[in-house]
């Protein structure tokens, strides 16, 4: 049976306006994200993978209206079309859709106790009313993170990194929401803490029927914890499928320049690292044609000259590609 589709995006673009340096001065268009396009299944992990300043995090935020989508975008979340809603129309899907941050310190207000804070998320958002009401909710999201209930009378600065990211974990989950957009939540944490925070957003996708975009620039981690893999480059995706098919069988060289970088624990089967060329471009210097022909070992010169489309393989309609050496 095929699952339901939670949120779809329909040529989503971010473009910023930015003054020009120059000495005639003038305005430039930062394309941070430029025609994105992709659905994510109720229940499941799709990962967005990439390099910093491939538009991630600017995604991701648009998704949730932290930042505003350009004209010409479209966002559908359980069946509604959210792209246009103004503040006060969006506020109640607040609820449904939350975001993890990448600085768990940074996220997190330092004057407030953790329980304080938790507490205000929840009378602003109306979850629970009542002082022991609100008591006994904080508690027990601070039970369900795995942290001591006596931490509510702490501040953030008491913590370590990963503590404050479970805390952050419990402020996104304190409204039940049914969609999270994970923003680089372990990037900033020590390998062996981070494989205890992956592991608890696992449990609490299973317990709570959580639907997670995680957005990461670790290959490894996106692998353990994704269903489906979606490659950015320079705002756009150029690749997408389920996880094992993408990193057993990458298509797009950029895919697969990425995954030749990742170390190989079986000495018979390592890959050839894959060199690219140059810098990644900025947002406001992005390529005609193909963005990656620039830095692509294969391009020819059709790339330069037209944008590929994301289009499916044929002989695997879900595996996604954008990229004319594969169509």
């Amino acid at each position: 049976m095929q699952r339901e589709q939670i949120l779809s995006v329909d040529g989503l673009k971010v473009h910023f306006p930015v003054r020009s340096s120059g000495l005639k001065g003038g305005r430039m268009v930062a394309k941070a994200v430029n025609g994105v396009s992709f659905e994510v299944l109720k229940g499941e992990t799709l990962g967005l993978v990439g390099e910093s300043g491939c538009g991630k995090t600017t995604l991701g935020r648009a998704i949730v209206r932290l930042v505003q989508p350009s004209k010409g975008s479209r966002i559908v979340f359980r069946g509604r079309d959210i792209t246009g809603l103004g503040n006060r129309q969006f506020r109640p899907l607040r609820k449904e859709m939350q975001m993890i941050f990448q600085d768990p310190y940074g996220s997190l207000n330092p004057r407030l106790t953790v329980g304080d804070m938790l507490g205000e998320v929840l009378k602003v958002h109306g979850v629970v009313s009542g002082s022991k009401a609100i008591t006994a909710r904080v508690a027990g999201l601070l039970d369900t993170v795995g942290l001591n209930r006596e931490y509510a009378r702490r501040y953030p600065h008491e913590f370590s990194g990963g503590q404050r990211q479970r805390v952050g974990i419990a402020r996104a989950l304190a409204v039940n929401p049914s969609f999270i957009i994970c923003d680089e939540p372990v990037s900033a944490l020590d390998v062996s803490i981070q494989s205890q925070i992956i592991n608890l957003l696992r449990d609490l996708q299973r317990d709570l029927g959580l639907t997670y975009l995680f957005i990461a620039h670790d290959l490894s981690v996106v692998e353990y914890i994704s269903d489906r893999v979606a490659v950015m480059y320079l705002g756009r995706i150029v690749e997408i499928a389920d996880a094992q098919t993408l990193y057993a069988n990458p298509k797009h060289p950029y895919t697969q320049a990425l995954l030749s970088a990742i170390p190989m624990p079986d000495l018979d089967h390592k890959r050839e690292r894959i060199m690219l060329r140059g810098d990644l471009p900025g947002p406001m210097s992005v390529p005609d044609g193909c963005s990656f022909h620039p830095r692509c070992p294969c391009a020819i010169e059709a790339c330069r000259q037209r944008e590929p489309e994301l289009l499916a393989l044929k002989d695997d309609p879900s595996h996604k590609v954008s990229c004319i050496l594969c169509h």
